[in-house]
């Protein structure tokens, strides 16, 4: 006779754009032993599998002790993936073109298919990770929106989207300097910057999918602004969304400082992350700061551009002294 279905993995899916925040927020959350970070596993196919890049560890992927046990549990070894079938399967269906489609209610037999297939992908590579760490809920800040709208159809999965917003003119002056990737081992290559008119476009497009797919899934909706000023509030609250109690040990290690925080672990931490900001490699302690260099640094034509074109969603966010719903917990 066999025993109970296992419950669901949990995952706290953190989206938004990038350069909002989102490495240093997993990380925060991951001090804790019931979270397990993972990074931004959507480019796991390409620069993990593909270009052995490095974990946030340090070690190569293919060398990352976790990274091996979650294969083995997933799929029997990262070699019984079919690399190339993944990715057309990734082009098939989280792209942001597809979010209108992976929007609707019901989707054609085939195409159905094709998204819980993709969705499976992760759901196996989530309740692997949380398996091999005994952790209760799996942090992925991928970030992209095609591929949470994805995961919204995956069979057997607990999703809860984090949403990360930062003020558009801070995240175009982030997008356009010019940062070294340091998983990168043989060779140099950086992130890619993009324009102030890029940016927005991508802001503005990342941040409205999020809205919609506030009316299909739990979703909650967090400022840049108000993480950096308070922590160990943001910590509880979104443990609290994840389904997991305070922790105290994890909230005595932040300060309740105003835009200069220092959080300091007993001992240099590192998550065993995919991709993501370049902080996941420092392995010291952890320091919360509001960056704000932008106001000074962001020339002003790219500032009028980046403030005009984003205009319709600071409002909402309360960029313009107007009150947000940042605190605002929606569900389907």
């Amino acid at each position: 006779m066999s025993g109970p279905d296992p419950a669901p993995p949990r995952v706290l899916f953190v989206g938004g754009l990038g350069r909002s925040g989102s490495t240093l927020l997993e990380l925060l959350l991951a001090q804790s032993g019931d979270v397990c970070a993972v990074g931004e596993v959507v480019h796991l196919w390409e620069r993990a599998l593909g270009a052995d890049e490095r974990c946030g560890c340090g070690e190569r992927f293919t060398a990352c002790p976790f990274w091996r046990q979650v294969g083995d549990l997933a799929f029997g070894g990262w070699d019984a993936v079919d690399r190339d079938d993944v990715l057309a399967l990734k082009d098939r269906v989280d792209r942001t073109r597809h979010i209108p489609r992976l929007a609707k209610e019901a989707l054609p037999p085939e195409q159905l298919a094709d998204v819980r297939r993709y969705a499976d992908l992760y759901t196996r590579i989530y309740r692997a990770a949380l398996a091999v760490t005994g952790a209760r809920v799996v942090v992925d800040s991928s970030k992209h929106a095609s591929l949470a709208f994805a995961l919204r159809w995956a069979e057997g999965l607990d999703l809860r989207v984090l949403h990360l917003v930062r003020d558009s003119r801070a995240v175009a002056y982030s997008w356009g300097k010019q940062v070294r990737r340091p998983e990168v081992v043989d060779g140099e290559d950086f992130m890619p910057t993009f324009s102030p008119f890029e940016v927005s476009k991508l802001w503005t497009a990342q941040n409205a999918a999020f809205h919609l797919l506030a009316s299909r899934a739990k979703v909650l909706r967090l400022r840049y602004e108000d993480f950096t000023a308070d922590p160990a509030g943001t910590v509880r609250r979104v443990r609290d969304f994840a389904g997991l109690p305070d922790d105290p040990a994890a909230l005595r290690i932040l300060s309740a400082e105003a835009a200069d925080v220092a959080s300091e672990p007993a001992a240099p931490f590192r998550a065993h992350s995919v991709a993501g900001n370049p902080l996941r490699f420092s392995g010291g302690p952890l320091t919360v700061r509001r960056d704000e260099a932008w106001r000074d640094r962001l020339p002003r034509r790219s500032r009028a551009v980046v403030s005009l074109a984003t205009l319709p969603l600071r409002v909402r966010y309360g960029y313009l002294g107007q009150r947000g719903s940042d605190e605002s917990v929606e569900r389907a």
